[in-house]
């Protein structure tokens, strides 16, 4: 088996739908466009932008769009994974919300566009050793991308917005540069990301409860963490997802089709090795001599000190990211204003009911600016 079968058999490719002082640098302030890729600039109101480019963001070309009315507020918003951007479906999810915001999606380092422009042929060991990823980076990365933008797009501050896997670097990037923000929505917050013991408990209670035996089965065929190689916590993983899509209203279908100009063989297939190239960064792999680039993390003891309002989305029927652990790091949190809102017939991802409860707090959130 080679080992790009080894490394994934494509279990890896689950969406996670998905603050320390930072040393902050941006190595080239532009946005330089590649053939196939286009910025455009309303010619006769100046006012609508619909930009789509590589920026130079510390050391590398990374895939940033940036849509709406240029004279309201920005939001730039942070995907799940990692490894799982929003721009191919910013389109479909967010229609609509063009002409009371400037919407900004980011192919974060690993991921999509970006990781595509320098994917290796094969994703091997070699590669993924020379090429650790690690939050620290990652987080300087949004950092370096929000003063881009501010400069760029001549504002102040944006609104933050992670969901899943984003949530771990906007809650480091909202506590660690609070000027270069509004505010910080979170959902489906994560806190502690390298911890599965309790998941793997609570999943396989639930799977014995339903006389799932299929489920069961797999559940110890990999036996309870921690794990040495990421294909175990997939596993773990694909059986969260099926629980959680049996006990919450589904979004709707139309939101999982890229758009067009992503819908092709080249962004499809990195999307799937960004997927996988994230995911063994994210959950270590000892076969490929990498660790966990989560380990020990805990955002409860490092981004609980805010100085702009915190807002978490939370679903009642989330499994990955529950409730419980949400909400004791919420209480922990310190800020001028932050709340809490509990979501029913939701679960870790979006459905329409998430949609609708950002764009509310968002709109709140931009009319208190006038």
């Amino acid at each position: 088996m080679n080992s790009k079968a080894v490394l994934t058999s494509k279990l890896l490719t689950i969406t996670l739908l998905a603050g320390m002082a930072i040393p902050m640098h941006l190595v080239s302030l532009h946005a330089e466009t590649r053939p196939g890729y286009s910025i455009s600039i309303d010619s006769v109101s100046g006012k609508q932008i619909d930009e789509k480019s590589f920026v130079m963001i510390n050391g590398i070309e990374q895939w940033v769009t940036i849509k709406g009315d240029r004279s309201k507020p920005v939001i730039l918003f942070l995907h799940g994974g990692p490894g799982s951007p929003l721009s191919p479906y910013a389109d479909a999810v967010y229609k609509g919300w063009e002409k009371d915001f400037v919407l900004v999606q980011w192919d974060q380092r690993g991921a999509g566009r970006t990781f595509g422009l320098t994917a290796p042929a094969e994703l091997d060991p070699k590669y993924l050793k020379a090429n650790p990823l690690t939050v620290e980076q990652m987080t300087k990365d949004g950092i370096a991308l929000t003063e881009y933008l501010l400069k760029h797009l001549g504002k102040e501050k944006v609104f933050l917005f992670g969901t899943s896997w984003g949530s771990v670097l906007a809650a480091r990037m909202a506590s660690s540069q609070p000027d270069f923000f509004h505010a910080y929505v979170g959902h489906s917050q994560v806190v502690k990301p390298g911890e599965w013991t309790q998941l793997y408990i609570k999943i396989f209670t639930m799977a014995e409860i339903a006389g799932d035996q299929e489920s069961l089965e797999l559940l110890k065929s990999i036996g309870a963490p921690p794990y040495d190689v990421a294909n175990k916590t997939g596993k773990l993983l694909r059986v969260v997802k099926k629980y959680e899509r049996q006990n919450s209203k589904p979004a709707p279908a139309e939101w999982f089709e890229p758009a067009l100009e992503y819908n092709n063989e080249t962004d499809i297939k990195h999307r799937a090795d960004g997927d996988d190239y994230s995911f063994v960064n994210f959950s270590g792999d000892t076969r490929f001599g990498l660790k966990s680039m989560v380990a020990g993390m805990d955002l409860s003891r490092e981004a609980v000190i805010f100085q702009i309002p915190v807002y978490f989305i939370q679903g009642a029927r989330d499994i990955l990211t529950p409730q419980e652990s949400t909400r004791e790091y919420f209480e922990k949190i310190r800020a001028p204003k932050k709340e809490y809102i509990l979501l029913t017939e939701t679960a870790h991802g979006f459905n329409q009911l998430v949609v609708d409860t950002k764009y509310r707090i968002l709109m709140e959130l931009a009319a208190g600016m006038k």
